[in-house]
């Protein structure tokens, strides 16, 4: 059977009935006089083709098959309130989905407040539907400038004219190597930059004109265009590289790896929140303005 506005209204008198233990008690409750209540039963049993209760000089009690349709009628009519309150909050309510687009290993950063928005979101939002990947920086600039991502969070050495930037915050970046490598006992005060770059080093291939390497790369090195794997290369004992200090010296990397005493080559990613640039989706400005407010900046062009 299909559950019509009628049913609905025949379920909720039935169910006055039940919570009240009988008829007289629901009057009450429903402003509705004995026989009419009586008559509503009457048409919710020939409505299902079952009988509900015993009522009379003797009391109310509910049939086995009146159980099960007071429990069917609670189980619709929740799942009715429910629905009613979702259209409620669609009127004024930030709603749709935000698609982000965030470079690899920047959970364990604590200046990345990303987590917190995304609680702030399910909690003041929750309406909006956030999609989250794990994507390299010149293909979240790519996806964005195609309208396949709303909001991306990364280091973006290329920039598009059709984007939008702003600084979020910056990602130390230091030079290690990992236990197996030629330099990984060696005193510090014997270390310095010929004997680093004597090494192999495993380098990220989207670090381009914002980062000149001062020296040249020798047929060993290694290209990579993703922390995770640049941070297993060196785990090998094979290469030196510069990895985010977050990850290098978080559990369970930091007794693996040392720090090399070279500061030449240390280097501050810019970590930036990238939109295209005009008028956006109210959602979409909503999760970016977050994010900037989350990180402490202000909203601003960078050039």
């Amino acid at each position: 059977m299909k559950i019509s506005g009628s049913d609905l209204h025949l379920f909720r008198v039935f169910d006055s009935v039940v919570r009240n233990n009988g008829l007289s008690a629901a009057q009450v409750e429903l402003s509705l006089s004995q026989p009419t209540i009586s008559n509503h039963l009457t048409a919710l049993e020939q409505r299902l083709g079952v009988k509900l209760c015993e009522r009379g000089r003797r009391g109310f009690a509910l049939t086995d098959k009146g159980r099960v349709v007071h429990e069917i009628g609670l189980e619709v009519l929740a799942g009715l309130e429910m629905q009613s309150r979702r259209l409620s909050q669609l009127r004024g309510a930030l709603t749709g989905i935000v698609r982000i687009g965030i470079v690899d290993c920047v959970a364990s950063d604590p200046n990345c407040h990303l987590s917190e928005v995304l609680a702030r979101i399910a909690r003041d939002a929750p309406m909006i539907e956030v999609e989250l990947g794990i994507m390299r920086p010149g293909d979240i600039s790519a996806a964005l400038a195609k309208n396949e991502l709303d909001i991306g969070i990364g280091g973006f050495d290329s920039r598009l004219g059709v984007l939008s930037y702003a600084s979020l915050y910056q990602e130390q970046h230091l030079l290690y190597c990992a236990q197996g490598n030629p330099l990984f006992s060696v005193p510090d005060a014997t270390i310095d930059r010929d004997l680093c770059y004597a090494q192999p080093w495993v380098h990220r291939g989207y670090w381009g004109g914002r980062r000149q390497l001062s020296f040249q790369r020798i047929d060993a090195d290694r290209i990579v265009y993703d922390i995770e794997a640049q941070l297993m290369m060196i785990l090998s004992g094979a290469y030196v590289g510069l990895l985010p200090v977050h990850l290098a010296e978080s559990m369970p990397y930091a007794a693996r790896l040392r720090r090399l005493p070279v500061e030449n080559d240390d280097y501050l990613a810019a970590i930036e929140l990238a939109t295209r640039g005009g008028r956006l989706a109210k959602s979409v400005s909503y999760v970016r303005d977050l994010l900037v407010e989350a990180h402490g900046q202000h909203l601003q062009q960078s050039i």
